[in-house]
């Protein structure tokens, strides 16, 4: 179910001019476009045609064969018997030392105590083992998507800010620049604060440089054009403190599953075999013997019949065999453990990660206000000549880091809920 929708969305998918901008949409669109998505349909063809083969064991089997022999001795009459029929007017020569044979064998399982059947599960099996490692792939896919999505935000933040801060300074040389005009500030005030709009134009350049190589970078990921991203709702995000089904669970289960397989088929290695042939050919000599040695002909034989065989070989291995599935078993449960382990410890990493930038969130307002009004302060005491344009200056980047800070935290928070979205898959 889960390839035909992944396939259905595919399709869907290059039907659609439609351009992501959402989180979830950039997920989705990067695990269509993603090269290993095309690996599901692989696997499921190489598994049908390997069951396929497999299920081929319960057709007949059929050989020809052709065979020319030239022996050193053959059977043959004792003199006194052929001295007597010679007597009696017979020539028994005895077969020829050069024997020749043209035949076909026909072979059919009947029963094979479920070795056919067994084979089959650990071939689905492993079918099985392969998807659900490409899914663990494919879900990898989710966590660098939203390095880049949390990134693009970020330097959207700060390009508002940027602006912001621009306008900000712009105001103030050309209050600045008034007073120069009338006497009351001097020209390198005025050229100070100018300077100082020019180096924040110029990180806004930096800032939308950076920002075209990582929509660039995006879109070629998801595989569509991306050009703004939408900033998720906090309670929207909020996560389930649980740890979901993660892919690499599933493919823990899958090999475990794949080893009980292997065990039954082990136990199927020691049942017996039964089937039934047919066997002919053309040839000499045939099956009537005393017949060949008196007339040098060819002939038609045929024989049909069943047969029954046991080998007991399997059971010389299979304790070691068993023992090493069960291994293989302590070993999956251990690499199941350790994920749960490092799973359960970036979990902890992440609420507290959370927890530290809502309460940093917290004060973030009040700082902006106490911020803006010492800016705004800093303004009225520079218009009265009580500070320099220096401290001017100073004011206003401290209220712009503020800004800058309260954003950063914002998005780290979101990233840090969806980074423990990916955590417990929920």
């Amino acid at each position: 179910m889960r390839k035909l929708l992944i396939s259905l969305s595919f399709i869907i998918f290059h039907l659609s001019f439609s351009v992501a901008q959402t989180l979830e949409e950039c997920q989705q669109a990067a695990e269509r476009n993603y090269p290993l998505i095309r690996q599901y349909g692989l696997i499921e063809k190489t598994t049908e045609l390997t069951v396929a083969n497999i299920q081929k064991g319960w057709l007949p089997r059929v050989s020809a064969s052709a065979q020319a022999t030239l022996q050193s001795d053959v059977t043959a009459f004792p003199d006194q018997m052929q001295a007597m029929y010679q007597t009696m007017g017979i020539n028994m020569e005895g077969l020829k030392k050069d024997q020749y044979r043209v035949g076909i064998d026909v072979q059919q399982m009947i029963f094979d105590g479920g070795t056919i059947k067994h084979n089959a599960a650990i071939a689905r099996q492993q079918g099985e083992v392969q998807e659900t490692q490409n899914e663990v792939n494919l879900y990898n896919v989710r966590k660098r998507v939203n390095e880049m999505y949390f990134g693009l935000l970020l330097i959207d933040e700060q390009i508002v800010l940027n602006k912001d801060l621009q306008e900000l300074l712009a105001q103030n040389e050309k209050k600045l620049a008034s007073m120069v005009k009338g006497g009351t500030a001097a020209e390198s005030d005025y050229q100070n604060v100018k300077a100082e709009r020019l180096k924040v134009m110029q990180q806004m350049t930096s800032l939308h440089a950076q920002r075209q190589s990582l929509t660039r970078m995006l879109s070629a990921f998801c595989g569509i054009e991306v050009k703004e991203a939408v900033k998720p709702v906090q309670s929207v995000a909020v996560v389930q403190q649980q740890t979901g089904q993660r892919p690499e669970l599933k493919a823990i289960d899958a090999q475990l599953r794949l080893a009980d397989a292997q065990e039954k088929a082990l136990d199927a290695a020691l049942m017996p075999k039964l089937g039934v042939f047919a066997q002919g050919f053309y040839g000499y000599p045939g099956y009537n013997m005393f017949e060949d040695m008196i007339h040098h002909k060819f002939s038609l034989n045929g024989m049909i019949g069943a047969r029954l065989s046991w080998d007991i070989g399997a059971l010389y291995t299979r304790k070691n065999d068993k023992a090493k599935l069960n291994v293989q078993r302590s070993m999956f449960n251990v690499q199941r453990e350790t994920f749960l382990f490092n799973n359960n410890l970036e979990q902890i990493q992440q609420n507290e990660n959370i927890e530290r930038y809502k309460k940093l969130m917290a004060d973030d307002e009040e700082i902006i206000s106490l911020r803006s009004s010492i800016r705004k302060a800093a303004e009225s005491k520079l218009s009265h000549g009580i500070i320099d344009v220096n401290d001017l200056v100073k004011e206003i980047n401290n209220e712009n880091a503020a800004r800058v800070e309260q954003s950063m935290h914002e998005i780290e928070m979101l990233k840090g809920i969806y980074d423990l979205k990916f955590t417990t898959n929920n």
